[in-house]
């Protein structure tokens, strides 16, 4: 099953990062946040992919041309009419396919998926955003969509609190403080999984946003379900939240990292 991995958005509240680089491939633990999802998607046996290019896309062109290079130690022999190269310990090659689409520097979510759909084919097909780490099960969740017969499944998680919470009595002392809980509501985390009639729903117009109408609409048909995730679900939007993500890397506590990750850079 093909996954469509929307990387194209601007970044603008983490601009200590993205003024130089796409959001999707700042940095958690020396990795591109981008890989760290593929990571996930490649350890569930779903490794065909299709990258959403927008602003600075040309960036993320160039981090998988170079991808071998930067996966493995290489020798290199340089004469006088060519260049030539060993790439060793190929035994920790990843094997997928990646398309590198350019969907518009000012395109919306919505046009990004669409202007992808020549890459899909008649096929069903995830989709997910490139700047939020999860331990989503891909298993399960596509095991619930296959269950419910709708056109749409969206991932959902607990809502949090970006700020920490204060308890304060009459007298303004604090009698406790609570670190960023978790509210009642459920949000919408991606890690979707759209057969494809989901299409139908979107045009190429840069404005089509995917969670606006065209969610709507899939709900309003009765089309649209809800796989709620109880475990860990971390949007990456500010540069603080970038720092948290690294804390908890380098504490040994990602909750997102795999077993056996994926081999890459180092």
């Amino acid at each position: 099953m093909r996954v469509v991995l929307l990387a194209g958005g601007e970044g603008t509240r983490m601009r200590e990062e993205t003024a130089v680089r796409p959001k999707p491939m700042v940095e958690v633990g020396g990795k591109p946040v981008l890989w760290h999802i593929m990571e996930r998607y490649i350890h569930f046996g779903h490794s065909d992919f299709i990258v959403c290019l927008g602003y600075l896309g040309n960036y993320i062109k160039h981090w998988f041309l170079d991808f071998e290079a930067m996966s493995h130690d290489l020798s290199l022999t340089f004469g006088a009419h060519d260049r030539q190269h060993i790439f060793h310990n190929p035994q920790h090659r990843p094997e997928f396919t990646v398309t590198l689409a350019n969907t518009g520097g000012e395109s919306m979510t919505g046009a990004r998926v669409k202007r992808v759909q020549k890459y899909v084919n008649n096929d069903r097909f995830m989709v997910t955003y490139g700047d939020g780490l999860s331990d989503v099960d891909i298993e399960r969740l596509v095991e619930f969509h296959k269950s419910h017969g709708k056109l749409a499944t969206l991932t959902t998680a607990r809502a949090s609190s970006r700020f920490g919470i204060l308890n304060i009595n009459d007298d303004g002392r604090v009698d406790s403080f609570t670190e960023k809980p978790q509210l009642d509501g459920w949000i919408n985390a991606g890690y979707f999984v759209f057969e494809n009639k989901v299409f139908d729903y979107l045009n190429e117009d840069a404005s089509c946003v995917l969670e606006q109408e065209p969610l709507r609409r899939l709900a309003a048909d009765g089309q649209l379900m809800a796989f709620r995730h109880e475990g860990f679900f971390f949007p990456m939007d500010t540069y603080k939240e970038l720092q948290a993500l690294n804390a908890m890397w380098d504490a040994g506590k990602a909750p997102w990292q795999l077993p056996r990750p994926v081999a890459v850079g180092s």
